[in-house]
């Protein structure tokens, strides 16, 4: 299993938390891969934007309240939306295509700002919030940001971007099983449930 992840989207910050325990559960691996939405949505989803900018759209208004909802079922704190939304991703998914080659960096790192950005209300595209989160977590902050400014590691995010659209994905998350079956989002998390435990018995 697949999962494609922006840092500032908050359905993302949820399907993140609530995917762990049906991993476990079905006995599925996680790839965690960061990537761009915005670059996603302005290929593939400009009518996004349009959403945002109607602040009166009875969705719009009631999105936030399911999105708190979701969050409270969940028992993940979510103090969104913040004066840092939208939030300008780049910087800190530049830090995880970083770590992607370590797994377990990943994990730790994007929970960690996940925690920071949802929880905190923390500027994730402030390069000295972004290094105080990445020393938090363990990591030498300031050499993660260095690192994350190299051209392979640029090249890298936008490599996953496009990987995200050529393979049909239109947001984060976009979860991918056995590399074909996509899912998008928190709500379809039961239906990847399903998914899993078929492939499963179709293999056993």
């Amino acid at each position: 299993m697949e999962f494609f992840f922006d840092l500032s989207s908050p359905w993302t910050r949820l399907a993140f938390h609530n995917i762990q325990p049906i991993a476990l559960e079905t006995g599925a691996s996680i790839v965690w891969r960061p990537f761009l939405v915005g670059g996603v949505f302005n290929a593939v989803n400009p009518t996004v934007y349009a959403g945002r900018a109607d602040a009166d759209n009875p969705k719009h208004r009631n999105t936030f309240k399911w999105l708190k909802d979701w969050a409270r079922l969940a028992e993940v704190p979510m103090n969104f939306p913040s004066r840092h939304h939208p939030l300008k991703s780049v910087r800190a998914m530049r830090a995880c295509c970083a770590l992607e080659d370590d797994q377990a960096a990943l994990f730790r790192f994007a929970e960690a700002a996940f925690n920071a950005y949802f929880g905190d209300k923390m500027n994730l595209d402030d390069a000295e919030v972004l290094t105080q989160v990445a020393d938090a977590a363990g990591f030498d902050g300031a050499a993660l940001l260095r690192r994350s400014e190299q051209d392979e590691v640029k090249l890298r995010l936008r490599a996953n971007t496009q990987e995200v659209i050529d393979r049909g994905g239109f947001g984060s998350p976009s979860i991918f099983i056995n590399k074909t079956d996509l899912y998008f989002g928190n709500d379809q998390l039961p239906i990847v449930r399903l998914a899993l435990q078929e492939s499963v018995a179709r293999a056993s």
